[in-house]
């Protein structure tokens, strides 16, 4: 992919206004080596997209399942967490288009995927306002909403941090406690460093972007190594 026009055209959606469209490949850190430039960073548009590709999953789970609230909530998590967004993001180009400093581009793992997933929804939040919410709806659709069946079929959807819960408390009596290590960022995207504890003993670590996301993290990577941890109790 190696322009815009180029995307446009691979995504099926064709910008009325250009600006929106170059504000979403703008991280803002690109921004400080280049203060001449005529639009913003993408954070707004992210900001947009965020709660719009959230709108679109609700009602789209609302109008296909008969299910209770918290099954399809798992669902909607799963469908729209940072790793799902980062992927698509690369699926469709935005890896090769994203504007960023020097020293950001060095940035490969986590640091790029988080990069790569609010840029999808920076994207939704162009495609928002350019086009409308039922243009925005079919995207959301056709590139995150067609993971569903692999999700269910999978049980994908299963919330680490209950399923650590659950273990912890059938297998050793305890209930897992949480405990903030860190954050880090500006306000507006932050990202925090929670550590998961069985009593006193620390059995995972993990970050995101709220403190609930860090903790399902850390929850995650107990669970990987749940039969060492076992042992030790």
């Amino acid at each position: 992919m190696n322009s815009i026009d180029e995307f446009e055209k691979s995504i099926g959606v064709n910008f009325k206004d250009k600006i929106l469209i170059e504000t979403v490949f703008t991280h803002r850190s690109y921004l400080n080596e280049h203060r001449n430039l005529e639009h913003d960073h993408n954070e707004r548009l992210e900001f947009l997209g965020d709660a719009v590709l959230e709108l679109c999953v609700t009602q789209y789970l609302f109008e296909n399942f008969d299910k209770a609230e918290g099954i399809m909530t798992n669902w909607r998590s799963a469908l729209v967490k940072g790793e799902s967004l980062s992927l698509e993001a690369k699926k469709i180009g935005i890896n090769e288009l994203i504007k960023t400093s020097r020293g950001e581009a060095k940035n490969t793992g986590k640091a790029r995927d988080l990069i790569l997933a609010n840029a999808f929804e920076a994207l939704l939040g162009a495609i928002y306002m350019d086009k409308g919410y039922q243009i925005t709806y079919k995207f959301v659709e056709k590139y995150i909403i067609y993971k569903l069946k692999n999700i269910i079929d999978n049980g994908l959807d299963y919330d680490p941090k209950s399923k650590f819960q659950e273990l912890s408390q059938d297998e050793l009596g305890i209930t897992p406690s949480y405990e903030e290590v860190k954050s880090e960022g500006p306000d507006h995207n932050k990202e925090f460093t929670v550590s998961a504890y069985l009593d006193n003993e620390k059995v995972g670590t993990g970050k995101g972007r709220s403190k609930q996301n860090a903790q399902t993290a850390a929850a995650k990577t107990a669970l990987e190594k749940w039969d060492e941890i076992k042992k030790s109790f």
